[in-house]
């Protein structure tokens, strides 16, 4: 009985589709991407050995440029929807919708509580005309620092163990200042926190060069 020999198919497969599908995604990203906006404040901070990495979530940042003013900022929107919620709804703030959205999608804030409204319904380069960008009040008199701790705190729910409390300070900003946020962290009864350095070189001879030369050599 003849063998029924079987017809050979081309295994070639046509990718037209998919690249055309791929260049469809990338446009899509490439129009539809918001970038982050730019911080109202540049600070230039202090170096440091320490290799540790500022992490990407679970973070309230408390900015401090060389004049002293303190700006205040965390990630997720829906956590910093909220944070402003809750202080618009505590101090009577009376933000409209649009306000709110410029705070969940925005970048740092730095301005006196009383100020909120009138801070988030104008753009980056109208608050600096106008002189908004005061910072967070953190003398003891007025001191609103507290206030974005606590509510800062609150946004996060049940997941407060993860949360980092970082202050990234500017290399010239008075110490009396830093000491006010200190003594700020510590009547909210927070002891552990991190300061945000650039890295630089272990001093050579040091237990800290020597591993750094160990893991280069490796």
């Amino acid at each position: 009985m003849p063998k029924v020999k079987m017809p050979r198919k081309s295994t070639n497969i046509d990718m037209t589709a998919m690249c055309d599908v791929a260049f469809l995604l990338l446009t899509f990203f490439m129009l539809a991407t918001k970038f982050k906006p730019d911080e109202p404040v540049t600070v230039v901070t202090p170096s440091s050995i320490n290799t540790t990495l500022l992490p990407d979530s679970d973070v309230l940042l408390f900015t401090v440029d060389k004049d002293g003013r303190v700006f205040f900022s965390m990630d997720g929107q829906p956590k910093r929807r909220k944070l402003i919620e809750d202080l618009n709804t505590q101090y009577k703030l009376g933000l409209g919708e649009k306000e709110i959205k410029n705070f969940v999608v925005g970048a740092s804030v730095g301005t006196p509580i009383k100020d909120l409204k009138n801070y988030l319904s104008l753009s980056e380069e109208q608050r600096k005309a106008a002189g908004l960008d005061k910072g967070i009040p953190t003398d003891s008199a007025n001191n609103e620092l507290g206030a974005w701790i606590e509510y800062g705190v609150a946004a996060q729910g049940t997941n407060l163990s993860k949360v980092k409390y970082c202050i990234k300070a500017d290399n010239q900003t008075p110490y009396p200042k830093i000491k006010e946020i200190l003594d700020t962290f510590k009547k909210k009864h927070i002891q552990k926190l991190n300061l945000v350095t650039n890295l630089e070189e272990p001093p050579k001879g040091t237990a800290a060069w020597e591993e750094a030369q160990a893991g280069k050599h490796k």
